[in-house]
C-alpha cells in the first residue's frame, strides 16, 4: 500500500465504524464496506462469505464480482480456496488463484479475470463465521502488511457479526444467538432434562472494537496489564507451598503476563485502530486457533494458559467479571468449557443438566453428576460460544445430543421423552420395599453407588439394599489441601450415620488418571489410564493411605466397618494394603480407639490380570468388587474415554461375558462373594444377562435401581441363560439381540 500501514489501518477502521453507525439495514451495511475495503486496498474485488450452516459458505456482498452471485454462490468448507480458508483458519495468498490447489471456478461470479487472491478467516474466540476476500487482477502477492490490515479488519467483521450488525434475510444473514442449534457431544452420565442456560463464565462482549486515540488505549492496555501481573503474583504468593509442577504453571502465567511480545503484539493492533480489548481478543484468537491445530501437548497447554490469562485481561479491561450478577434461572442448565469439582458443588444440587465442552467421562464432573442423577454431556464443541444466560436447552443424555433454542417440533418430542421417564419412575416407585427377586426364585441384591453426603438421602427412596461403592476421592479432589484425618473421620462418620445400618463399601482413594488432586505431584504420563493411580498411589504414598484407613477405623467407631482396594492388579498389591490396613488396626488398639464391630476387606477387580491370580488371593479378599467401567476398557484395549473406540464393543460380547462367567464360577468354587460395580449394572438388559451368569449382587446409581428391579422381578434367569448360550453356539458376536427377543417373548 502506498501509505503507512498504521495510517491506511486506521483510516479504514474509521471508515468501517461510519458505515455501521448508518442506519442502514445488514445487506446495505455488507455492501457499503466491501467498497469500501476493495477501495482503501487498491483491489478490483472484495467480498464477504459468511456461513449459513455449519458445513456451508455463502457470498453476503462483493464489489468487483457479479452482483447476481450474491446469496447465491455457495461453496462447502474445504471447497475451493475461499472453502479451504474457512477449513485451515488461515491465510491464503497466491499472485496465480486459478493454479492454485483447490481452485475451483464459478462462471457466475466472473472471478476468472482475477488472478492474485488473498482470503482470510473472519474468526472470534476460535468460531470461524466466515471469510474475507480480496482479488486483483495483477499478478503479485498481497504484502505482509496488507495482509494484517485485512485480519485486522476481519477481527473487527466478526466483532460486528456477534453484536449483529448484518442480520437481514436467508440464513446466512439470520441473527445469531437466535436459532435453534443441535450439539452432538459424548454422554458423561444419562437422563434427559430441559430447562435454561446458565453460563459457568459469561462471555465477555466487546462493543467498542475501533477506537479513535491510540495513545489512551495504550495506556488503558498498560494498567490492565499492571492489575493482571499482581493479581498473577497474589496467586503465586498464595501458594507459596505448592508443589513444583503447580508453581510451573503458575511460572508460566507470569511469563505470560510479563511477556513482551504479547504486550507487543497488542500494541501494534491498537496503533492500527483497534481498541484495547480487541487487540486482547484479537491475539486470542490467533492463540485459540493455534491451540486447535497444535499436536504438541505442552504447547497446548501453554497456549491454554494464554488463553485464560486473555479472559482475565479482558474481564479487567471491560469491568465483566466472572460474577456478573446474573441469577440462576428456573431449571438451570449449567454450561462450560470445563468445572472443577468443587466449583461445581458449589451449585448444589439445584442443576437440572450439565453440558461441558470438554471434561471426559471419568472426571469428577461426571461423578458428581452421577451422584445428583441428572445428565451430563460433554465434548459439546462452541456451545458456551453460542449459549446466552437464559437460553432454553434440552439435554439428551442417552443420546450425546444439546438442542439450543429448540423449535416446537423438538420441544414436543421431548416432552414426551420426559413424561415416559416420570411415569416409568412412578412405577418403579411403587417396587422400592420390593426384593429384587426372580420368576424363577432367585433374589438379587442391588446397591447404590455414592461419593456426597447428598446421596444418602437416596438411599431408602431408591430401594437400595446398601452402598456398594462409596468413592472417597471426591473429598479430596474438592479441596486445595489434603483433608485431615479428622475431618475425614467425622465425614465417614456421617455417612454411616445416613445409612442407618445398612452395608457402606468404602472405595479407598482412587486417584489418577483423570482425577488429579491440584495439590499432589501429578506425573507426565503418556497412558494415564495404565499408570500412577488408585493402589498404586497409596502403596508409593502409604502415609496418605494409613491416614485414611485409620480415619475410617475411627468413624466405625465399634460398627461394621467394609473397606475396599481399588485397581488391584497383582496378588501382592492386596496383601501390602492389607497389611497397611492391620498396621492401622493395631494403632488404633494401642491407642485404645474402640474399633470396628466386624470388618471386611476386599478388592475391585478392574485389571484382566486379577482374574488369573493364585487360589489364595480369591481366599485372602473378603469379597471382590468388578469394576466394570475399568475392566471393560483394558477387557476390549478401548480408552473409555475415546468415541472411536468406546461404542465398538458392547458389554454383552461373548468373549467378555465368557470371561466373567469363568470369573463368577472361580469365586462360587472358592467361596468369595462377587458383586458388579459400573454404569452397565445399572442398565436393566446387562443386569439380567450379569444374573444369568450368577452374579447376586449389582451396585449402581441410585436412579437405576428401580429399572433394573422392575426387569428382573419380570424374569426368569434360566430363560435367559439359555437365549445366552444359544447365541453363543451359534457364533454371534453378541447376545443382546437374542436376549431381548428371549424377553419379549
Amino acid at each position: 500500500m502506498p501509505e503507512t500501514l498504521e495510517t491506511e489501518s486506521r483510516k479504514l477502521l474509521g471508515r468501517l465504524r461510519d458505515a455501521m453507525a448508518a442506519g442502514d439495514a445488514g445487506q446495505e451495511r455488507l455492501d457499503r464496506i466491501v467498497a469500501l475495503i476493495a477501495g482503501s486496498m487498491r483491489t478490483e474485488v472484495c467480498s464477504i462469505y459468511l456461513f449459513r450452516d455449519a458445513d456451508t459458505l455463502e457470498l453476503c456482498a462483493t464489489e468487483g464480482l457479479s452482483p447476481e452471485a450474491v446469496h447465491q454462490t455457495r461453496m462447502r468448507v474445504g471447497e475451493g480456496l475461499v472453502g479451504r480458508v474457512a477449513k485451515a483458519r488461515d491465510v491464503i495468498n497466491t499472485a496465480d488463484a486459478p493454479s492454485a490447489r483447490g481452485f475451483r471456478y464459478m462462471p457466475e461470479t466472473g472471478e476468472e479475470r482475477f488472478s492474485s487472491f488473498c482470503g482470510v478467516p473472519v474468526q472470534r474466540l476460535g468460531d470461524t463465521m466466515g471469510v474475507l476476500v480480496v482479488q486483483s487482477k495483477a499478478e503479485r502477492e498481497f504484502t505482509a502488511d496488507e495482509v494484517y490490515a485485512l485480519e485486522v479488519v476481519a477481527m473487527v467483521l466478526a466483532e460486528m457479526t456477534e453484536l449483529g450488525a448484518f442480520v437481514g434475510e436467508g440464513a446466512a444473514l439470520s441473527a445469531r444467538h437466535q436459532q435453534p442449534v443441535m450439539f452432538r457431544g459424548t454422554v458423561a452420565q444419562e437422563g434427559a432434562a430441559g430447562g435454561n442456560v446458565f453460563l459457568h463464565e459469561p462471555r465477555v462482549v466487546v462493543t467498542n472494537p475501533i477506537a479513535d486515540d491510540p495513545e489512551s488505549e495504550k495506556a488503558r492496555l498498560s494498567e490492565a496489564i499492571d492489575t493482571l501481573r499482581l493479581s498473577v503474583d497474589q496467586m503465586l504468593a498464595r501458594n507459596s507451598a505448592a508443589s513444583a509442577d503447580q508453581k510451573d504453571v503458575l511460572e508460566a502465567y507470569r511469563m505470560f503476563a510479563n511477556s513482551r511480545s504479547w504486550l507487543k503484539r497488542m500494541e501494534d493492533d491498537i496503533d492500527n485502530g483497534l481498541s484495547a480489548e480487541a487487540a486482547v481478543e484479537k491475539e486470542q484468537s490467533l492463540a485459540r486457533t493455534r491451540m486447535a491445530q497444535s499436536k504438541d501437548a505442552y504447547l497446548r497447554d501453554r497456549l491454554h494458559d494464554l488463553d485464560d490469562l486473555s479472559n482475565r485481561l479482558l474481564r479487567i479491561l471491560t469491568g465483566q467479571g466472572g460474577d456478573t450478577g446474573a441469577e440462576l434461572p428456573e431449571n438451570p442448565v449449567l454450561v462450560a468449557r470445563n468445572i472443577g469439582p468443587g466449583e461445581l458443588l458449589d451449585y448444589g444440587k439445584v442443576l437440572r443438566g450439565i453440558v461441558l465442552e470438554e471434561g471426559s467421562v471419568g472426571s469428577h464432573a461426571a461423578v458428581v453428576a452421577r451422584a445428583w442423577a441428572i445428565p451430563l454431556v460433554i465434548h459439546a464443541k462452541n456451545i458456551t460460544t453460542e449459549a446466552l444466560n437464559g437460553d432454553p436447552i434440552l439435554v439428551d443424555g442417552e443420546q450425546g445430543i444439546v438442542h439450543l433454542r429448540p423449535d416446537d417440533t423438538v420441544r414436543s418430542a421431548f416432552r414426551d421423552k420426559i413424561a415416559m421417564q416420570a411415569a416409568a419412575q412412578e412405577r418403579y416407585a411403587s417396587l422400592v420395599d420390593q426384593p429384587a427377586t426372580t420368576r424363577c426364585g432367585q433374589t438379587v441384591a442391588l446397591n447404590m453407588n455414592a461419593g456426597l453426603m447428598a446421596d444418602l438421602p437416596s438411599l431408602p427412596s431408591s430401594g437400595a439394599e446398601g452402598v456398594g461403592l462409596f468413592r472417597t476421592e471426591l473429598q479430596f479432589l474438592i479441596r486445595n489441601q489434603m483433608p485431615r484425618r479428622a475431618e475425614l473421620s467425622a465425614l465417614y462418620a456421617r455417612v454411616m450415620d445416613a445409612a442407618g445400618g445398612k452395608r457402606v463399601a468404602f472405595r479407598t482413594l482412587d486417584i489418577g488418571s483423570d482425577k488429579v488432586l491440584t495439590y499432589m505431584k501429578p506425573n507426565d504420563e503418556p497412558n494415564p489410564a495404565m499408570g500412577w493411580r488408585a493402589i498404586r498411589v497409596g502403596l508409593d504414598k502409604p502415609g496418605v493411605l494409613r491416614m485414611q484407613l485409620q480415619a475410617l477405623i475411627r468413624a466405625a467407631a465399634g460398627r461394621p466397618l467394609t473397606v475396599m482396594f481399588p485397581f488391584i492388579a497383582q496378588l501382592q498389591e492386596f496383601r501390602d494394603a492389607r497389611a497397611e490396613f492391620d498396621k492401622a488396626m493395631d494403632r488404633e488398639r494401642r491407642l485404645g480407639h474402640p474399633l470396628p464391630e466386624a470388618v471386611e476387606v476386599g478388592a475391585m477387580l478392574e485389571t484382566p490380570s486379577l482374574a488369573f491370580a493364585p487360589d489364595q488371593f480369591f481366599q485372602d479378599v473378603d469379597f471382590l468388587s468388578i469394576g466394570g467401567n475399568d475392566l471393560k476398557q483394558f477387557f476390549f484395549a478401548a480408552d473409555r474415554e475415546n468415541e472411536r473406540v468406546r461404542r465398538r464393543y458392547d458389554t454383552l460380547n461373548v468373549s467378555f461375558l465368557s470371561f466373567l462367567e469363568q470369573l463368577i464360577a472361580r469365586c462360587a468354587a472358592l467361596g468369595t462373594p462377587v458383586s458388579f460395580c459400573g454404569e452397565d449394572a445399572g442398565r436393566p438388559i446387562e443386569a439380567v444377562c450379569f444374573a444369568a451368569l450368577g452374579l447376586r449382587a449389582l451396585s449402581m446409581r441410585p436412579a437405576s435401581i428401580g429399572p433394573v428391579k422392575h426387569l428382573l422381578r419380570q424374569v426368569d434367569l434360566g430363560a435367559v441363560k439359555a437365549a445366552m448360550d444359544a447365541a453363543r453356539a451359534r457364533g454371534d458376536q453378541s447376545v443382546r439381540h437374542a436376549v431381548i427377543e428371549a424377553l419379549r417373548g
